[in-house]
């Protein structure tokens, strides 16, 4: 019985009923979009540590992010070949530096990987196959998903054109694609040698490196070996980071150390208060509408637990169908906003489920403060 009857006093009210779906809508989208941005900010601000390919990683000391790195010493790579076990270690520049779009002239930031191309150091696809052409004079390799404000350039040289532009007032030449993707720091990249890096950065020595990238040999007890160079580096002046803490190293730096991943958590937490807000007032609504049955009830021997159930079973309904529509707007604002920005955000399994079960508990949260009133319910007072 107690189900049909939660269902049916929703329905009583169709206006209600859809003023509440439409708020929890609201308030899933919200949160959707909110907990979206910030796994895409995260997600898209590791494809770089991800697409690396090493081992074992230095980093200096003074360094916050990979997107501004702060450089160090070369030696300490010819160090770190002394270690028994590896194999290689390299030098990776990064950089910022102005692009010109070479149709509409605008100019743009864009970020800049340079190193020796003997020895691949990116997992990137289209590295490998393009990399012997970047040691050709000014030439460089662009990122396919890099923002449409770049200009056509993907598109003219999968038509086989050649593509020159000016980047930090250099004239230089794109001869071949890769594809890593924008983030919140970068909206596209390139790569080139390091010879043509430096080409480009002038006020740069080959001594001060962004990123040392350590190859072991095979078979090579990675974790021995990193305890080793972390002992032989013990200047202070560089961190030895392995890959999951060189991609950890970079996502708490967005999660936690910027305001925009603390901006997209607030704002999943304003999604949840206003959800809770407005199904309380649905829920507080009905149940005062409803009082003199419900008081009915109560002298007739019915006990509060039997009310509460209604009250939250309500709550669960509602809970239940708001999320529907939501998640269907969700997945279409997702997409529009992958295609539109270039960032990875996608509706994943945890995300909906972490969404569905917030929702459901702001549901709750207000059938529990709505219930304060039918408890104090007393037929006496009613009648």
């Amino acid at each position: 019985m107690r189900i049909p009857l939660a269902w049916h006093q929703l329905i009583y009210g169709k206006t209600r009923l859809l003023v509440a779906l439409a708020g929890i809508a609201f308030a899933d989208v919200l949160m959707f979009m909110q907990l979206g941005f910030k796994n895409a900010l995260l997600d898209s601000a590791v494809r770089l540590p991800k697409g690396l390919k090493g081992d074992i990683f230095l980093l200096s000391s003074k360094t916050d992010t990979l997107i501004l790195p702060k450089s160090f010493s070369s030696r300490r790579l010819y160090e770190v070949m002394g270690v028994e076990g590896v194999a290689q270690a390299r030098p990776l520049y990064l950089f910022m530096n102005v692009w010109k779009n070479p149709e509409t002239k605008q100019t743009r930031q864009i970020f800049v990987l340079g190193f020796n191309p003997s020895v691949n150091l990116l997992t990137l696809d289209g590295v490998a196959e393009n990399l012997e052409r970047v040691k050709q004079p000014d030439t460089f390799l662009f990122d396919t998903k890099s923002r449409k404000e770049f200009g056509p350039i993907k598109e003219q040289v999968l038509a086989g054109k050649t593509v020159s532009t000016e980047v930090g007032n250099r004239r230089i030449t794109i001869d071949g694609l890769y594809t890593m993707g924008s983030s919140f720091g970068a909206d596209g990249s390139l790569i080139t040698s390091d010879v043509n890096f430096f080409r480009l950065f002038s006020s740069r020595t080959k001594g001060a490196i962004d990123i040392g990238v350590i190859q072991l040999e095979p078979g090579a007890n990675r974790d021995l070996i990193y305890q080793k160079i972390k002992n032989q580096l013990n200047q202070g002046d560089v961190r030895v980071l392995t890959k999951e803490e060189l991609i950890n190293f970079e996502r708490n730096y967005w999660s936690n150390r910027t305001t925009i991943g603390f901006i997209f958590g607030f704002g999943t937490v304003i999604g949840f208060i206003v959800g809770i807000v407005v199904v309380y007032q649905i829920l507080y609504t009905d149940v005062t509408d409803h009082l003199p049955e419900y008081a009915t009830l109560k002298a007739m021997g019915y006990a509060d637990r039997y009310f509460l159930a209604v009250v939250f079973q309500e709550a669960l309904i509602l809970a239940i169908i708001g999320f529907i529509p939501s998640f269907g707007l969700g997945l279409f604002l997702y997409s529009n906003t992958a295609r539109a920005t270039g960032l990875p955000i996608l509706m994943t399994t945890a995300r909906a489920t972490t969404v569905l079960l917030l929702t459901v508990l702001m549901c709750i949260i207000s059938g529990a403060i709505a219930v304060g009133k039918l408890r104090a319910a007393d037929p006496a007072d009613i009648f």
